[in-house]
Parts: C-alpha cells; structure tokens; sequence
C-alpha cells in the first residue's frame, strides 16, 4: 500500500516536497490508519523550526538526509489492524506525519485511548505518542472534527501557560504582554487570562491583525509592534513570546525595566529567531508545556486534570463557535498539491487569522 507525505527541507522551511513510498507490511500488534484530515497552524511552523532541538524531526523519520516530516494534530482511521484490541474502522485523534496513512504499534489500552509503542519514539515526550479512540472519549463530539484538530493542542498549551502563569503569581506582574496575539494559542491563552482578577491582558501583533484581534474581546488592549513604545515604561509585566522575533524582544526588554519575567513559547517570525545576547533585563525562559503538564497530572492526578481542562475547554469552545460573533471559520485543502500549498502559504505568513486550515493527502 503506497504512502504519500510531504517532506520539508530541514535547514530550509520554506522548501517542501510530495513523495511516495511503499509502506511496510504490518508486523504483529501494529495498526495502519488512514489519516483522514489533519491541522495547520503557525504551531506546526514551530514544530519545524524547533525540529532539531526539541526533536520533533525524530516523531516521524522521512528516511531521506536533511528532509523532515512536520508533526500535525487531527483524525485517522483504523484501515488495517494485527491487533487483536483494535478494530479495523476505529477512528482516532492524535499526532500524525503529514501523510496520507502512518502505523502505529498500540500499547497500553484503555477503552478511551493507547500510546504508540514504536521504539524511536520512546525516549520522546509521552503527551505526543497518546492516541486517543473517540468511541470512547467522553469530551468528543461528533461534527466537531476540525475545530478540535486546529483548537485542542494549541489550547492545552494555552491552559498550561495560563496555569503556569497563575501559579507562579504572575511573578509579581499585573500585566501580561503576548506576542503573535492573533495566534490561536495567543488568544486561547488570552481568553483564560482575562478571567484572572487583576490582570491586564495586553496583546501585540501587526497593524494588519490589530482589528481582529481587538474583535475577540478577550484583550485589555491591543498594540502594534510598531507602537509598544504607547506600553508605559513602568509596566510590571509579563513577556509571553509566541513570535520568537529576537530584535523585538530586544527592544521590548530594553523599554521596560520593571519587567519581571519572560517566558518564550513559540517561533512564527522564523527569520527572527534568536537567544538572548546581550539582552536587558530577565532571560527568557522556554515554556515546555508537557513538562509542565506532566507535573500537573502528578499535582492533581489524571482526572482532575481532565475535568479542570474539560471545563476551561468546553468554556473556550463554547466561545469560538459562537454563531453571533463566530472567532474562526474552517478552510478544506485535500489532495497531496492542495496540502503543499497550504503549507507554503502558512510558512509565508499568509495566512488569516480568522480561518482555520483543515489538511487532507488521502
């Protein structure tokens, strides 16, 4: 059965290209899944630009030097299975190569979910091996596919970076300053944060974005990047940075003194990617959101955990679909070229921050 993925050039983002494969046969206790649709979001674009360091190359080997498959979030189904407690025509939401099919070696079975078992993904996060199976899934809702896709794994870091936040006691800030404030992890962060009590929640994007994002109603105020001189120089604050833009954090740390922490999450802005020489105050800190996840399940155990997400997920759904004053419409792409496309026009920053890409190579 031949397999379709979509290669990206690993020193080289924005280069890509569409190649098929034979895939294996299945061994004992292995599954083939369809991949049925699948996410596109600037947080895939981070996942390439951190391929190396934080290993998301190593998910899904391409099997060509210096080409790398990016890590995507969405829906398969069971086409083929060995195994004898997973049915073929079982749908599953999860972590996927941006492919047509991938095999999975399911261990650890519940009636809710299983965690890929393959060896070279072993020593990997465990938050990106779970699979979860939506017969069994109590938070699943039918129809709701591609909102959950684009949505749910940006939010959970959104969840994290708002509790992580909280916990922390906003360092001793009142205000936290997000950058990329259209991003959809940047306004799910946003939308939690503006029901902490006394916290301003300021977001900083481009001129281009500023009206949409002032349009969500969950920002105290919105600045260009062009503008944040208008942020007054004595602001305690909070830096939460989803651009990774290396010359703007200069220049944001360097106008406020009194900043007292600065937390780096994501990097949109790719050709701006940079550490932190030679920069004023606080030293950013990378913000790993299984990490601070896995400390959560061990602080509340695994049901609190999904009760207290459940309820801020289901709060947060309840918002971006809202029929008055929708926050997100759903864009389909299938085909392998459809797929290219979309990717390079996501890679390119062409992207509009009121639609979300819904990807599909089968």
């Amino acid at each position: 059965m031949p397999q379709t993925l979509l290669l990206v050039k690993q020193d080289r983002l924005a280069e890509s290209k569409l190649i098929t494969r034979e895939d294996p046969r299945l061994g004992p206790n292995e599954v083939r899944v369809r991949i049925d649709s699948f996410a596109l979001t600037a947080n895939n674009i981070t996942y390439a630009a951190y391929g190396d360091s934080m290993s998301y190359w190593r998910f899904f080997p391409s099997g060509e030097e210096g080409w790398g498959v990016v890590p995507v979030w969405g829906f398969g189904t069971v086409v083929q299975s060995t195994h004898p407690g997973v049915a073929a025509g079982e749908r599953l939401y999860g972590y996927w190569p941006m492919a047509d099919s991938a095999v999975l070696q399911p261990v650890g079975l519940t009636p809710s979910r299983f965690n890929d078992g393959a060896a070279h993904r072993a020593e990997l996060p465990g938050v990106y091996n779970q699979y979860v199976r939506t017969a069994g899934d109590s938070s699943f809702t039918p129809g709701s596919e591609d909102i959950q896709s684009l949505l749910r794994p940006l939010f959970t870091t959104s969840f994290l970076i708002d509790d992580f936040l909280a916990d922390s006691a906003f360092f001793g800030a009142d205000t936290v300053m997000l950058s990329s404030a259209s991003s959809k992890t940047a306004y799910g962060t946003a939308f939690l944060l503006a029901q902490r009590e006394g916290v301003q929640v300021v977001g900083l994007t481009s001129a281009s974005n500023k009206a949409f994002c002032e349009s969500l109603g969950c920002y105290s105020r919105v600045v260009t990047y062009d503008d944040f001189a208008a942020i007054a120089a004595d602001t305690a604050g909070v830096y939460v940075d989803f651009a990774g833009d290396a010359p703007f954090r200069r220049k944001l740390h360097a106008h406020l003194p009194q900043l007292k922490y600065s937390c780096a999450v994501g990097g949109t802005h790719i050709d701006s990617l940079g550490g932190a020489k030679d920069l004023t105050g606080p030293k950013p800190v990378f913000f790993f959101a299984p990490a601070h996840g896995k400390k959560r399940f061990a602080d509340w155990g695994p049901q609190e955990y999904q009760r207290r997400f459940g309820r801020a997920w289901t709060s947060f759904l309840a918002r971006v679909q809202d029929s008055r004053a929708p926050w997100l419409s759903v864009h389909r792409h299938r085909g392998p070229h459809a797929a290219q496309s979309a990717y390079e026009q996501m890679f390119a920053g062409r992207a509009d921050p009121r639609e979300g890409q819904i990807l599909s190579l089968a």
